[in-house]
């Protein structure tokens, strides 16, 4: 397990994560919000999304994810990202990629933060436990929101994985949101409730299903 670890970028995995304020002062619900990446958050390619440049947000994302937020629900970016193994470009790549995703959310939407990104970095033929359609990068998404929003030490921090991690938390109020199969299989493997969505329009086609409009 340890060499098929999710990662973050430009950071080891459980390094300290620091979570931004949710808006308004609102208190985190304790629940989730995993979102794949391509075709939920962005407009994916059969051929990757290989530069900054590429970057296109699907519609009213941004504003999608703020309302998650300011509806007390954390954000976790929950992607496969196999070109770092097959050595088309490296993880420094991938995190220029991120960080123009977060600053097109934020021009958006002030409260379009991405609470914690999580990639996999792995071939299909691994059977990583970090690359969906298995659970791993949900599991370490949990523990790492878990561990900041609670008083506990950094050093406290002891991730586990699989049949190693008992007494899990409920996910009975979170959810997955996904453009295909494999995000659904990795959900229903971690026991969390989720949403296909099509990925011409991504996650403002599941959002009133997450959030109802009267709630709002």
């Amino acid at each position: 397990m340890s060499q098929h670890l999710p990662c973050r970028d430009r950071v080891p995995l459980d390094d300290p994560l620091e979570l931004h304020p949710l808006p308004d002062s609102t208190s985190w619900s304790g629940s989730i919000a995993y979102l794949d990446r391509d075709g939920v958050l962005n407009i994916g390619s059969e051929n990757y999304v290989n530069s900054p440049s590429e970057v296109i947000l699907l519609p009213n994302v941004a504003n999608c994810i703020a309302r998650l937020r300011r509806s007390g629900i954390r954000i976790a970016v929950v992607t496969n990202q196999s070109p770092i193994g097959r050595g088309y470009w490296d993880s420094e790549n991938l995190a220029l990629i991120h960080d123009r995703i977060q600053n097109l959310l934020l021009r958006e939407d002030k409260d379009a933060i991405l609470d914690l990104i999580l990639h996999s970095p792995y071939l299909p033929n691994q059977n990583a436990w970090a690359r969906k359609p298995n659970p791993g990068m949900l599991e370490a998404a949990r523990q790492l929101i878990n561990h900041a929003e609670s008083a506990k030490k950094w050093s406290e921090l002891s991730m586990r994985f699989a049949g190693d991690w008992i007494e899990r938390p409920s996910e009975a109020d979170s959810v997955m949101v996904g453009d295909r199969l494999s995000d659904m299989e990795a959900a229903k493997a971690f026991g969390v409730r989720s949403l296909l969505c099509p990925e011409e329009i991504g996650l403002s086609a599941v959002i009133n299903e997450i959030i109802p409009p009267e709630i709002q």
